[in-house]
């Protein structure tokens, strides 16, 4: 009988997830900790990586959560230390941290349709774009150096990275955020060659429209009726409607298994809906 290699177990890996006190990858968190591993959150926001975590640890699951700035090397350096000491070497990185900032977004999709006070394109702040990207591109590489090295000296190790429907296609309004998903894309292909010696499997995500503490006053009003914003996107996408934080798990779970996933590196998985298989006709 064939051995199917499809037991999701990761019963003594470390998992580090930065962004972790995000809506999907809070999700991650819980689908590793329920799989048997030593989870380390991070996040800016201390307390909703702590609370995470003790709900976690409430449930018999191991799980960690720390402050961690993704754009400091130093600190970030620090959270490695103490990962080291209480779970070991990292296994897996999941580069969790990212999203847009308003200072690089739009008002309104298409100049021609600016009304007197809106922000269009050319209001745009240089200094918000340039946060943008630091944090999503950035935010991927410092953590990658920091963590990776665990793996490098194991030969053995995954690293994932959040890339976006943006990167395929850019949105409109936030030219910023599509430009550095478009890049996460590239480093993951790039990191997956770098690394491929060494035996670190490196890939990517490529999310649809999932509803997020960001994203949210994009896709609906103050009332909670749907934006045209939304009609387009769901119209858009053949399922019909947006996807749910735990819909993700499945898919990262696989990609991230030395067992199911063991020749796949350098890919960018899209989890949409069919969103980026439609062509509108």
């Amino acid at each position: 009988m064939l051995d199917l290699p499809l037991n999701i177990d990761y019963t003594g890996k470390t998992v580090v997830i930065t962004g972790a006190g995000g809506v999907l990858c809070a999700e991650m968190v819980k689908a590793f900790a329920q799989s048997g591993a030593r989870v380390a959150a991070l996040d800016l926001n201390e307390d909703a990586v702590r609370r995470l975590a003790d709900e976690l640890k409430n449930e018999g699951l191991e799980c960690t959560g720390y402050k961690a700035n993704v754009l400091d090397a130093e600190a970030l350096e620090e959270v490695h230390k103490s990962v080291l000491a209480k779970y070991g070497p990292c296994d897996i990185l999941i580069n969790g941290a990212g999203g847009n900032n308003p200072k690089a977004t739009t008002d309104n999709e298409y100049q021609h349709e600016a009304r007197p006070g809106q922000k269009t394109f050319f209001e745009l702040d240089a200094a918000g774009v340039d946060f943008v990207f630091r944090l999503n591109f950035q935010g991927s590489l410092i953590p990658a150096q920091v963590f990776a090295k665990d793996m490098v000296e194991r030969q053995s190790g995954n690293i994932l990275n959040i890339s976006s429907m943006n990167a395929y296609t850019p949105l409109t309004k936030i030219p910023a955020y599509s430009g550095a998903k478009a890049a996460i894309s590239n480093f993951t292909q790039w990191l997956a060659v770098h690394f491929a010696p060494a035996g670190i499997r490196v890939n990517a995500i490529a999310p649809g429209f999932f509803v997020t503490k960001q994203n949210r006053k994009l896709l609906f009003n103050d009332d909670g009726t749907p934006t045209p914003r939304t009609g387009k996107i769901l119209a858009a996408t053949p399922m019909g409607r947006f996807g749910e934080a735990s819909e993700l798990s499945g898919a990262v779970l696989f990609l991230l298994n030395n067992d199911a996933a063991s020749f796949i590196t350098g890919v960018v998985l899209p989890i949409d809906g069919g969103f980026s298989a439609y062509s509108g006709v």
